[in-house]
């Protein structure tokens, strides 16, 4: 009980409270007006004989000098020439030292020269009971208001205070605000305008007060693993529901969200209980915060119940929050939108893609994706970054496509990781490689700059697909604008020239390739000579391989594997014996393909089982092992020459 007393004390004296009836200044506080009539003078003339209530107002952040008595002296003199006192004192509060100098005092008050005032002619009048001022003797409104902003706040009357300065904010002490619970109140913060006290205080009434013990009895209760059904147990408590307890209840941490929603179900039988959408929506924060899967589909069952029995109390927020808990209820509650009155926004589209995502349920992500782009209804770029990536993943290259050129319509750009990922699963369907170069020109300046890989999976595509000449085109695109062009955009080009039987032109891309200062790697090198091998060249193969020793003091198996296979072709045995003794001198260790090749032209094309039984057994020694296929082909071949043979000599044992 004490504590919403204090809280509505609190936010009573948060509230700004309205001019009453008497806003004028008290008497005693002295103001500056302007009045051109000298009639005044005799009235004016009492001034010099008041003393001013509080010695220091101040209205700067300069503090003035100390001032000894009341009546000290201002040098200022009256029509006769004799000095006359300033009530003020020697520094008046409302005039700062910086100005200070440029002002002069007449003789009976009248400030002369003021740099803000045209029509320079204030005097000092004591304010009686009244927000009115005087111009030419006639009534005028304050253009200030009735609370000027220049008045001390000692000029309040300090016997209707509540704080330090009284009832008025803009007086009171920040720390006095600091730790104010600032209430939701017309469903935003708490407003800067005046409102009345009896306002205020109606607001303040009308906050429910929650009685802690029954709370407290509530929570035990939900928090307690009796076997005494929920309702039984909240029956016995006698409660009385409100909005407010009910709120307080569901948003407590450490409880179940199963009870919770028991318990509302419990309180929505209740007659003084009416459900509303901060309930419902409290309830769905609370049960999204580590809930199950049976937690999920109990919270969905219940709200569509509501939504079905209620119109009006669902709303976006509400399923939104639904479909962020995933799972396949998030599917149903999109569905759901229209038969409850709501529409779908930014992120009702996206939490529910994203749900179906973590399914795997791409085509029914397609399906949402293409309602969003027709509803123009796009979430940030972030987001749309990774609807993209998750279209990539389950290969709807395409659609990703639709959803990024949308996007840039709309003018939300995703991640530029996600956009590289996009082009790079492009790049690796044939249907799609073109849009991946479409995609490229959209790169210019830096972004550009670091597209290397990009370019280089869009040329690795064409060769895949065999257009050499778009691909080749491109790679000299990159080395005119940009970016520079590597080793791998070379070797594609250069591999599917090499594919396509033009040589010339591949030694040629090589040369071009040394120019700009890059090495031919390995790969290159071997990617020429199988080139040269397919088409029978072996003699610009093995020139090829004398560059490449050159180049590399180490080479690598495919090299030799590619001049094996190309004499084992035109059937030059005794060269491809010689290679292979060669890996072994230069230390690189043959494997089962150099010899399986190699023994079964020897016994297919030569016959000559003899030479594939030796290397049968250095595979033995080596711990190398040659498929059955290619020894019974040892087996058959030595087996037809023993019948040929024994044929022979029976032939010439006849007479």
């Amino acid at each position: 009980m004490w504590r919403s007393q204090a809280r509505a004390f609190l936010f009573r004296l948060s509230i700004p409270r309205a001019s009453s009836t008497k806003t004028q200044v008290p008497s005693k506080t002295l103001i500056l007006v302007s009045c051109s009539s000298p009639h005044f003078s005799p009235w004016i003339s009492q001034m010099n004989q008041t003393i001013p209530i509080y010695k220091h107002p101040r209205f700067f952040s300069h503090s003035p000098e100390p001032i000894d008595s009341a009546t000290d002296n201002y040098k200022g003199t009256d029509d006769t020439g004799a000095e006359k006192n300033d009530i003020f004192g020697e520094h008046p509060s409302f005039i700062s030292q910086e100005t200070d100098a440029s002002l002069s005092i007449s003789g009976f008050g009248v400030v002369e020269n003021d740099p803000f005032d045209k029509n320079p002619d204030p005097v000092l009048r004591i304010s009686d009971d009244s927000s009115m001022i005087l111009d030419n003797g006639i009534e005028k409104e304050d253009a200030f208001g009735k609370t000027p902003d220049f008045i001390s706040p000692e000029s309040y009357d300090l016997s209707e205070k509540d704080g330090i300065f009284g009832e008025n904010p803009s007086l009171r002490s920040e720390d006095m605000v600091d730790d104010i619970d600032r209430t939701d109140i017309e469903g935003g913060e708490l407003k800067d305008s005046f409102i009345s006290e009896e306002a205020a205080e109606e607001i303040v009434s009308e906050v429910p007060e929650v009685d802690m013990e029954q709370l407290e009895n509530v929570l035990s209760v939900l928090q307690s693993s009796s076997d005494v059904p929920l309702d039984s147990s909240l029956d016995e408590l006698g409660l009385d529901i409100s909005e407010e307890f009910a709120v307080r209840v569901i948003q407590t941490p450490q409880v179940l969200g199963e009870n919770l929603i028991g318990f509302f179900r419990w309180a929505s039988k209740k007659p003084e209980f009416l459900i509303s959408s901060r309930v419902i929506d409290c309830l769905v924060q609370a049960i999204g915060v580590g809930c199950r899967k049976r937690e999920v589909y109990a919270l969905w069952d219940l709200v569509k119940e509501i939504g079905e029995k209620e119109k009006g109390l669902l709303n976006t927020e509400i399923l939104n929050g639904l479909i962020s808990l995933k799972g396949k209820a998030g599917v149903e509650v999109f569905n759901k939108f229209d038969e409850f009155g709501c529409k779908h926004d930014s992120d009702s589209y996206y939490l529910t893609v994203e749900a179906l995502f973590t399914r795997s349920m791409f085509d029914s992500a397609v399906s949402v994706c293409e309602k969003m782009l027709n509803s123009g209804e796009l979430p940030n770029g972030e987001r749309i970054g990774k609807i993209i990536v998750g279209l990539c993943k389950g290969s709807k290259m395409r659609d990703a496509h639709s959803v990024y050129l949308m996007a840039k319509e709309k003018h939300k750009y995703p991640p530029k990781s996600s956009v590289n990922f996009l082009i790079n699963k492009l790049s690796g369907d044939n249907g799609t490689v073109h849009l991946a170069a479409e995609l490229l020109e959209n790169f210019s300046g830096e972004s550009r700059k670091y597209a290397i890989k990009q370019f280089a999976s869009v040329i690795r595509g064409l060769c895949r697909m065999q257009d050499v000449k778009e691909a080749k085109k491109l790679l000299f695109k990159m080395i005119d604008e940009g970016p520079p062009p590597g080793n791998a955009a070379f070797n594609f080009v250069i591999t599917g020239l090499c594919k396509a039987g033009e040589m010339d032109e591949a030694i040629s891309l090589m040369k071009a390739m040394e120019s700009r200062g890059l090495r031919p790697d390995l790969y290159t090198y071997s990617v020429i000579m199988s080139g040269f091998a397919s088409g029978g060249q072996m003699d610009d193969a093995s020139r090829i391989f004398s560059e490449a020793k050159k180049m590399h003091s180490k080479l690598c198996p495919v090299i030799y594997h590619t001049l094996i296979r190309g004499y084992c072709k035109i059937e030059e045995f005794d060269n491809a014996l010689k290679f292979l003794g060669e890996m072994k001198y230069c230390g690189v260790q043959p494997n089962a393909d150099e010899y399986n090749k190699l023994i079964q032209s020897l016994c297919l094309k030569a016959l000559d089982w003899h030479t594939a039984e030796k290397l049968l057994e250095d595979m033995k020694e080596k711990g190398l092992y040659l498929n059955t296929i290619t020894r019974g082909l040892i087996r058959a071949i030595k087996e037809l020459e023993a019948e040929e043979m024994q044929g022979a000599s029976v032939e010439v044992s006849e007479p």
